[in-house]
């Protein structure tokens, strides 16, 4: 009995998650986790499909974590995220999560982590990552948290932004991201060109002294890269870098961009940005080429984004192998 309950003990942390162990390269010594539960995104898709190119072509070591049900399949939004003890000694967090309510024991591992100041990037939806009730332990993470000691929670603290809403009819109106002309000479923005087609609606971006804003979003009235701009809406912030700061004084590096859904990807340029932008957190910027390569790893064939819309009886074993199809079709 007792052998059987180490057994158990030894595998549990290893179920909802997948671990690609990288080579040489840039990231070479490096870990990437990556947190991945939103209902609506497919961020099953986009997480798996970084953490392969980060792998595989650049060196990380990369492990993603993904929100599982009861039966150890991938489900979308759902707030059991096992493993994330691999936050401990991870160099980056890569977030993208949406109103997740994690049982204590996993997410004191995401407070730790902030709390220690790890470096952040977050998605889409991570600027409203937790939807924690009052009086439970980390309620302080919940994204319209009003205490002072950590006001509107992890996306405004740590992100910059809590939820503001969308800006423009998501579905229905694409996002062209056009860069920010004053920062062409940012890291970040190496080889990558204008007007990038993200099918992922505007947020609401509200920047303040803190921010560096490296993009934003210009709402068309259509979904395809050919359709005319929305007259009445100019363009929002939709990327940016800036520092957060711990109790103690440490500034850690955040890059956050308000896109990420899984066919954003599918735009060579929006994929470099988040690529180039995964390098500046992990203080590796000297490191960031314009023809670095960002090729997808496997066959990379993304859902349609939608509540409800995921591939069912996926387990993350399905995406062990670095060059299988994200996603199998069961």
């Amino acid at each position: 009995m007792k052998f059987i309950t180490l057994f158990l003990l030894t595998i549990f942390p290893l179920l909802g998650q997948i671990t690609y162990e990288g080579g040489e390269g840039p990231g070479k010594g490096k870990h990437i986790v990556f947190v991945a539960s939103d209902h609506e995104y497919r961020t099953e898709e986009t997480c798996p499909a970084l953490a392969r190119i980060l792998s595989k072509h650049h060196g990380f070591k990369t492990t993603v974590l993904f929100g599982v049900d009861e039966k150890g399949h991938i489900k979308a939004g759902a707030s059991d995220i096992k493993g994330l003890e691999a936050l401990q000694k991870a160099d980056l967090m890569v977030i993208f999560a949406r109103f997740l309510d994690l049982p204590d024991n996993q997410m004191k591992h995401i407070a730790d982590y902030v709390e220690r100041g790890g470096p952040v990037v977050g998605l889409r939806t991570s600027s409203h990552a937790f939807k924690i009730p009052k009086g439970k332990t980390y309620s302080r993470f919940d994204f319209k948290y009003s205490g002072d000691d950590f006001k509107n929670g992890f996306g405004h603290q740590v992100l910059g932004n809590t939820w503001v809403g969308h800006y423009g009819s998501n579905h229905k109106q694409a996002t062209r991201i056009q860069l920010i002309t004053s920062q062409k000479e940012n890291p970040i923005l190496k080889g990558v060109e204008n007007n990038a087609l993200c099918m992922a609606g505007a947020y609401v971006g509200i920047p303040d002294e803190t921010f560096t804003v490296l993009t934003e979003s210009q709402p068309l009235n259509g979904m395809t890269k050919g359709s005319p701009a929305d007259p009445n809406k100019k363009p929002s912030p939709s990327t940016w870098t800036r520092h957060y700061s711990t109790k103690d004084g440490k500034k850690a590096r955040v890059f956050h961009s308000t896109q990420g859904a899984s066919q954003d990807l599918l735009d060579s340029n929006y994929r470099r940005l988040i690529i180039n932008g995964i390098f500046w957190a992990a203080g590796l910027e000297k490191e960031i080429k314009a023809n670095a390569k960002i090729d997808f790893v496997g066959a990379y064939t993304p859902t349609r984004f939608g509540f409800g819309g995921e591939v069912k009886n996926v387990k993350p074993t399905d995406l062990a192998d670095i060059n299988s199809p994200i996603m199998p079709k069961k």
